[in-house]
């Protein structure tokens, strides 16, 4: 058993149990870790997200200010884009998810009028074009979502699809959609129970009840809150050195034992979690993990 795990690990790409399905800067420096190793400073294009990769950093910050940062077509489009350009890089060890100016993302698009009458295949085509949490969520190395305002509607299912959210003193959560007639879609009933347990998602769900940054810290929404201006970048600053200065072939697997065992018994769940550990045992970053505590040394991980 263990010999054909050691010989899956040498020729497996995607994750071992899951197959691989002007912005608001963090502040974020070249990590001493990482040196060398990525293509540089990238940026790719798009006309409502901004791409920048800096070593084994991305940066996605979702830009349509003057709506709020609203996810439409195009912009959910060239999401499921960045994040399968990021999925393909395997120097790639953070991502950052953010938003341009001073709201994360607000509201949520609606069935156009022309749509309205067509058969439900027409209208669920529609839906499964604007949808990008799970593509999100399907990104294999940590995500940080930096919430620089509120994240409403939509723009919630796409910060509760990233693993970390660090969130400005100022913002707000909710989902409004039954105000509307409607309910979310894209991930919202199913993350959000999972994330801060069926009694707050319902309270959330049914009455559109918002949450300010103390309250979603207090339920679990939120991982951490930068209480002074200015001080979310630093935040995220800190985190995403913590992140990268560890091994990042074991936070691939470790996202994986905890992502993927949400969804398993418990036996199940243990037995993944061993299953991973004796894959990890045989790649270069474990070795050089033993190697350098016993030099009393700081790790050079190569993600091998």
């Amino acid at each position: 058993m263990v010999d054909e795990l050691l010989t899956l690990v040498k020729r497996r790409r995607g994750p071992y149990y899951l197959a691989a399905g002007p912005a608001v800067q963090a502040g974020i420096p070249h990590p001493q870790n990482g040196a060398g190793n990525g293509p540089g400073k990238e940026e790719i294009p798009y006309r409502f997200v901004h791409y920048q990769q800096d070593g084994p950093i991305a940066t996605v910050t979702l830009s349509r200010p003057e709506l709020s940062n609203r996810v439409g077509l195009e912009m959910a489009t060239e999401l499921r884009e960045v994040c399968q350009a990021v999925q393909a890089d395997e120097n790639i060890r953070l991502v950052i998810l953010t938003g341009e100016g001073d709201q994360f993302s607000v509201g949520r698009e609606v069935l156009p009028e022309d749509l309205s009458g067509s058969p439900a295949s027409v209208s669920l085509d529609w839906l499964r074009s604007i949808q990008a949490a799970s593509a999100i969520a399907a990104i294999q190395v940590p995500v940080i979502v930096a919430v620089n305002g509120d994240a409403m509607d939509h723009g919630l299912e796409l910060a509760i699809a990233g693993d970390i959210r660090v969130a400005s003193s100022g913002s707000k959560f909710g989902l409004t959609d039954l105000a509307a007639g409607a309910f979310p879609w894209d991930g919202g009933t199913q993350r959000l129970p999972r994330l801060v347990g069926p009694a707050w998602a319902r309270d959330m769900l049914f009455t559109g009840r918002m949450v300010d940054a103390t309250e979603a810290l207090s339920i679990g929404l939120v991982n951490r809150v930068a209480e002074q201006p200015g001080q979310l970048g630093d935040l995220v600053k800190e985190i995403a050195e913590q992140i990268t200065g560890g091994s990042p072939i074991g936070a691939r697997y470790a996202k994986e034992a905890a992502a993927k065992g949400m969804d398993l018994s418990l036996e199940l769940g243990l037995g993944l979690e061993a299953d991973l550990n004796v894959i990890l045992q045989s790649t270069s970053d474990r070795a050089e993990g033993l190697k350098s505590f016993l030099e009393k040394r700081r790790p050079k991980f190569t993600g091998s």
